[in-house]
């Protein structure tokens, strides 16, 4: 959904770009550019970011997400030129790389016809682009652009609560004034798995329009400018009356288009704002209202023991990414992690309680308790944090074979020398040390990971 929105913004961009230069107002279009460069860093490539990494386990899927931001990104590095020379030949001459008709670039075939994206030796010799109509898509405009604006609502309501983004909520309410039916379809539909991660919400409720008023109350304000002029002296009874309306008589008389106060028609689509207020009892909710009053977010910001492990569990998450960090790994790097800390238990509690969170961003790993590492890991790095108000000792290390309780200590110093990554699941080792034979077999005596092995022994009951 979000390869369709940045399709159709970029065309839309080009348009607005041939339109405003057609008519000599070339001050109007660099902050159109501006906004699209916005639109395009801190919501597309943020929304999609694991995505693009490969890291969602789809290859096809994150190779379509790479396509869409290179063809974007070449549309755009040519619409610009014209206005940021400097930096569009910078970014032209990486991605022309990627054409096909680059290799026509050799030899002087740069500064020749025809000018091709790759083949000419500068971004300048080239047109602007053409728009394409059938990618202008104004359903996906309208869809990102209420994405956006429940994002920053439900961002404000997390600031007011003081709740960190770290640790998830149980619930998101969303209540829109009067939404289009393609708008429901997407926040319901493929755009609602971006709000939950973005907001850190477990569920999303987008309220339909025959519950509204178990939410919000829509109030009426007039416009003084307009209709000051209509009311005169009267307009401060006009005021009484059209503020003091109910939730229903209010959605009445702006679903009709007009209302009848003294004796004085009113358009309620031109000369009345409307504006949604969240009024449902309960101190767990906490809400934030859009500008126009036209997007309520209400945010349910109870914590309960669920929702305090698991914000725990991705602060531990985040620690284990800063130590990869730190010691210069690449994401296909795989390690473990392990942890030490006191009697309280609050991280192994942590983990426990959000084994899938774990297995799903370290493709199966979970971090476990120092005290079942194998004593020949190799320690690639190490920091104590605080976790839920305790001190944690966390570490990440190689990845290591993990041996049976009680093996023969010289056949734990052979396998402690095997790389696990280079070895089959179900292998049989042998091996002779001081005339001693030892024969060894891979989900019997070792195991490839100290994970596998306490899943095979049931040594941990959460795991």
């Amino acid at each position: 959904p979000t390869d369709v929105w940045i399709s159709a913004a970029t065309q839309g961009l080009i348009k607005y770009v041939h339109e405003e230069m057609g008519a000599y107002r070339l001050y109007t279009v660099m902050p159109a550019l501006v906004l699209y460069v916005t639109q395009l860093t801190n919501w597309y490539v943020r929304l999609n970011r694991d995505r693009l990494k490969g890291m969602e386990d789809d290859d096809a899927d994150a190779e379509t997400g790479l396509q869409v931001l290179y063809n974007v990104l070449l549309d755009v590095t040519i619409t610009m030129a014209p206005f940021t020379p400097f930096i569009t030949e910078y970014f032209y001459q990486h991605l022309r790389k990627m054409q096909p008709s680059y290799v026509e670039a050799a030899n002087g075939g740069g500064s020749s016809n025809p000018v091709l994206p790759g083949k000419s030796d500068s971004v300048h010799y080239l047109t602007l682009p053409t728009y394409d109509s059938s990618r202008l898509n104004q359903d996906a405009l309208d869809a990102m652009k209420i994405l956006q604006s429940v994002v920053e609502l439900g961002r404000n309501v997390r600031e007011k609560r003081e709740i960190n983004l770290k640790t998830p909520v149980g619930n998101v309410a969303v209540i829109l004034h009067n939404p289009s039916a393609n708008a429901i379809k997407a926040l319901t539909g493929p755009l609602k798995n971006y709000i939950l991660s973005e907001l850190n919400a477990w569920d999303l409720t987008v309220v339909p329009n025959e519950k509204v008023h178990e939410w919000v109350k829509m109030s009426l304000v007039p416009d003084f400018k307009v209709l000051g002029k209509k009311f005169g002296k009267k307009m401060k009874v006009a005021k009484d009356i059209i503020t003091k309306m109910s939730h229903a008589e209010a959605l009445a008389s702006i679903e009709k288009g007009s209302l009848e106060v003294e004796g004085v028609t009113i358009n309620t689509k031109t000369e009345i704002v409307s504006k949604l207020a969240f009024s449902r009892d309960g101190d767990n909710w906490e809400s934030a209202s859009s500008a126009d009053g036209g997007c309520v977010v209400a945010v349910d910001c109870t914590q309960d023991e669920a929702i305090l492990s698991s914000g725990m569990a991705r602060e531990l998450i985040t620690y284990i990414q800063k130590l990869r960090k730190s010691a210069k790994l690449e994401m296909q790097d795989v390690i473990e992690a392990f942890f030490d800390e006191d009697a309280t238990g609050v991280a192994e509690k942590a983990v426990a309680m959000n084994v899938s969170l774990f297995r799903t961003k370290f493709k199966g790993s979970v971090p476990l308790p120092k005290r079942f590492a194998p004593k020949w890991s190799v320690v690639l790095g190490s920091d104590v944090v605080e976790i839920g108000g305790s001190k944690v000792e966390v570490s990440i290390c190689r990845p290591a074979i993990a041996v049976k309780d009680g093996l023969d200590a010289d056949a734990c110093a052979f396998l402690g020398t095997v790389d696990p990554l280079s070895t089959e699941t179900g292998v049989k080792m042998q091996c002779s040390i001081d005339s001693v034979g030892h024969s060894m077999k891979e989900g019997e005596d070792f195991w490839l990971n100290t994970v596998s092995k306490l899943e095979a022994t049931k040594t941990l009951s959460w795991l």
